[in-house]
């Protein structure tokens, strides 16, 4: 057995030793509470604004996608070969797309506009299913209604389909944006700030209080954009919330 071996075989097993709550360093926290805020509302910022860009761009597209899909083969094939590309921007992963964008956009590493832009991309790639989810739902009796009454594409898009459509339409923006509070904290890998910061500062420092922060808020964001969502859905649907109340009035007097 060589000596190697031998010293191995012959070490004590170590522990895991708890940590104390004098090793947690809560004092960090408090102390630097305005670089904490600072990296919350930054979050936040990158988190968001990439939902709503893809979301705009992506709604065209999926009713587009929608309305081809109804028609002849060849345009089904097409819309059907548009869905699956759009997907296939999601399996790029995130931190290799974080990198890719200074030489695309020639902007610095550790410019915010890279995140923005990527977040974009995975949005606009979450939202044309979603859209295309969405403008499917609406039945058939709607659209013979709207060209029985002679309403134009484009009326017919804003006053009936895109109305009918936002329940779902809501449950996708609900979904990419959770997913892009996740993904912002990467950036912090290539030195974009965000909550990711007191991930990477935390783990360099040994400051588990600072990576327990960043935790505690990426989840609370998480939750409250999502609640948030929810209130505008209803707020946008009142018809939904009045169905569900009229079905469970119904319900009780059964």
């Amino acid at each position: 057995m060589s000596l190697l071996e031998n010293s191995v075989l012959a070490a004590p097993p170590h522990a895991a030793q708890p940590l104390a709550a004098s090793d947690m360093h809560w004092e960090w926290v408090a102390t630097n509470s305005q670089r904490i805020l600072e990296l919350t509302l930054s979050h936040l910022y990158q988190g968001v604004v990439p939902v709503a860009i893809g979301t705009l761009i992506a709604l065209p597209v999926a009713y587009y996608a929608s309305r081809r899909r109804d028609r002849g083969s060849e345009r089904r094939i097409g819309a059907r070969t548009l869905m699956h590309l759009s997907s296939l921007l999601y399996t790029i992963p995130s931190i290799a797309l974080f990198v890719l964008m200074p030489l695309i956009l020639g902007t610095s590493i550790i410019s915010p506009l890279n995140v923005l832009v990527a977040l974009s991309i995975y949005s606009f790639s979450l939202m044309v299913r979603s859209g295309v989810d969405a403008f499917d739902s609406v039945p058939d009796s709607v659209h013979e209604s709207a060209r029985a009454l002679g309403y134009t594409p484009r009326q017919a898009l804003m006053e009936l389909y895109l109305p009918l459509a936002v329940p779902v339409i809501m449950a996708g923006i609900r979904v990419a944006t959770v997913a892009n509070i996740a993904m912002v904290s990467v950036g912090a890998l290539i030195g974009v700030p965000s909550l990711g910061t007191l991930f990477t500062d935390g783990l360099a420092r040994n400051i588990p209080s600072e990576i327990l922060a960043g935790v505690i808020l990426s989840l609370l964001l998480a939750l409250l954009l999502d609640l948030l969502l929810i209130l505008l859905t209803r707020a946008l649907t009142p018809w939904q919330v009045a169905t569900v109340a009229n079905r469970r009035r119904l319900e009780r007097r059964a």
